[in-house]
C-alpha cells in the first residue's frame, strides 16, 4: 500500500497563496500573524491533514518545547502528586517533561541536569534540595523550584509558617496537654522550616506545653519505623496520662505512626491527636483517615508551570530574566479536618 504524500511548507503555501516565511511564522511566532491569516492556515492543515515533523522544527528553530524535572524521590507521595499535576499542564502550555529522580544524591543529579541540557531543554523545574539555587541560577535557563531553599531562583511554596501554626492551633483547641512536633533537621533557609517556627509560636502564644523532636526521619519506611517507635516510648515515658498532640512534617510519617499505634493498641488511643502535612493520599487512605495541613498541590504546579513558560517566553521575545529579582509566589495552605483529630465517624 503506498504511503501518503508528506505535506510541505511548499504545499501549504500554495494552498493558501502565502509565503513559505508567512507559513513558517505560523509555526514559529503565530502572534506576528493577523487572526485572519492564521484562521486560513490553520484550516488548511486541517484539509491537507498536515503533519508537523518536531525533529525538523527543533533543528530548525532550537527550540525543543521540554521542560525538565528533578524530583528527589517517591518515598513521599507529595511528589508524585506535584508530578501529576505538572504533566497534566501539557494542554495548557504544549510543553512536554524530562524528568528525572535524584534521590538525594548530589553527583547523580549534577549529570541529571547535563543530561537535560544536552536535550536542550527550555527550562527547568526543580523540587530536590540537594543543588543551591546558587548553582542552580548559574545554568543559564528558566528554572523555578517548589518547597526548597530559592534565594537565586524563581520559585512556588506553600505557606509554611501559616500551616504549622494552624496545625499546633488545632490540636491546642482539642485541649491536649502537650503538643510534639516530629521533623528531621531542616535547614532554615528551606520553605519548610515555616512548619517549625509556626507551631513553636502558636504553642507559646497558647502557653501551651510544647516540644520539638528532631530525628533523622524521612529516608525509609523501615527507618522511620525504628525512629517513631522510640519515640512513642518516649512520649508514654515522660507524658504517660496526657493527652498528646502529635504534628509530624508530612503525611506519610504521620500515616507511618498510626499504623505503629494500631499495631500496639488495635486502635488510636484516645490520649493521641495527630496531625500530618501535605494532604497526599497517605492521609486520605489511611485506617483512620489524618487531619493534615493541605497543600494545594494542582495550585503549586500550575503557578511552577507558569512561571517558567513565562521566563521561556521571555527569552524568546528578547527579554531574558537574567538581572531581574527572583519572583517568589506563596500559596496559602488548607486545614483539614478529618477523624485523627475529630474522633471517629459511624462508618469508621
Amino acid at each position: 500500500m503506498e504511503g501518503k504524500k508528506k505535506i510541505t511548507f511548499d504545499d501549504i503555501a500554495r494552498y493558501t497563496n502565502f509565503s513559505k516565511t508567512t507559513i513558517s511564522r505560523y509555526f514559529n511566532n503565530p502572534d506576528t500573524l493577523a487572526p485572519e491569516s492564521q484562521r486560513i492556515i490553520s484550516e488548511a492543515l486541517v484539509k491537507l491533514d498536515y503533519k508537523e515533523n518536531k525533529v525538523a522544527r527543533i533543528l530548525a528553530n532550537g527550540q525543543t518545547e521540554f521542560i525538565g524535572i528533578i524530583v528527589p524521590e517517591f518515598y513521599h507521595r507529595f511528589f508524585s502528586e506535584v508530578l501529576n499535576q505538572i504533566l497534566s499542564t501539557y494542554e495548557t502550555y504544549g510543553y512536554k517533561f524530562l524528568v528525572f529522580v535524584g534521590n538525594r544524591n548530589e553527583e547523580s543529579e549534577r549529570r541529571y541536569i547535563q543530561e537535560l541540557l544536552s536535550y536542550q531543554i527550555e527550562g527547568m523545574i526543580v523540587l530536590s534540595h540537594t543543588i543551591s539555587s546558587e548553582v542552580l541560577s548559574r545554568l543559564q535557563i528558566p528554572i523555578v523550584t517548589i518547597e526548597r531553599e530559592d534565594e537565586h531562583v524563581c520559585s512556588v511554596n506553600t505557606d509554611n509558617y501559616t500551616g504549622g501554626y494552624r496545625a499546633a492551633a488545632l490540636l491546642a483547641e482539642h485541649g491536649c496537654d502537650v503538643l510534639i512536633h516530629i521533623n528531621s533537621p531542616t535547614d532554615p533557609r528551606i520553605p519548610a522550616y515555616g512548619r517549625i517556627t509556626g507551631f513553636q509560636d502558636c504553642c507559646r502564644e497558647r502557653g501551651v506545653m510544647h516540644e520539638v523532636m528532631f530525628r533523622a526521619v524521612d529516608r525509609s519506611h523501615e527507618g522511620d519505623l525504628a525512629i517513631l517507635r522510640e519515640i512513642v516510648g518516649t512520649l508514654e515515658q515522660t507524658y504517660g496520662g496526657k493527652k498528646k498532640g502529635i504534628f509530624l512534617s508530612n503525611d506519610t510519617l504521620a500515616s507511618t505512626l498510626l499504623n505503629l499505634l494500631f499495631r500496639k493498641y488495635g486502635k488510636l488511643p484516645e490520649d493521641y491527636l495527630i496531625v500530618g502535612f501535605d494532604n497526599s493520599p497517605a492521609s486520605r487512605e489511611a485506617i483512620v483517615p489524618i487531619s493534615t495541613v493541605g497543600q494545594q498541590v494542582d495550585r503549586l504546579a500550575a503557578e511552577a508551570v507558569r512561571l517558567v513558560v513565562e521566563q521561556i517566553d521571555a527569552r524568546k521575545k528578547g527579554r531574558p530574566m537574567r538581572g531581574r529579582k527572583p519572583v517568589h509566589l506563596v500559596i496559602d495552605p488548607v486545614l483539614i479536618r478529618r477523624e485523627s483529630t475529630e474522633g471517629c465517624s459511624a462508618e469508621c
